[in-house]
């Protein structure tokens, strides 16, 4: 069943932990894909890397979180037939 998601929980939740924002948004495979990376990237910390690609990662997926609630909520006032289909 579709629930209509809201952007800024979606980003709060991937602020605490990227990836929890992608399962909020049912993107489980998104979201587990980005918690292994979040993992890698906090193990890279260790090497100095990891200091930048963590930030760059995490906000990232904050964005991504955000993006993808509000798509699904388009598309689910779509479905609804709350607004007329995009001829894009």
């Amino acid at each position: 069943m579709e629930f209509k998601r809201t952007p800024l929980v979606a980003a709060l939740l991937s602020f605490l932990f990227a990836g929890l924002g992608q399962y909020y948004n049912q993107q489980n495979l998104k979201g587990t894909l980005f918690v292994l990376i979040n993992l890698i990237n906090l193990f890279l910390m260790w090497f100095v890397v990891g200091l930048f690609t963590y930030f760059i990662f995490w906000i990232y997926t904050i964005y991504d979180a955000y993006k993808m609630a509000k798509r699904a909520n388009m598309k689910l006032a779509r479905q609804s037939g709350q607004i007329e289909p995009s001829t894009n």
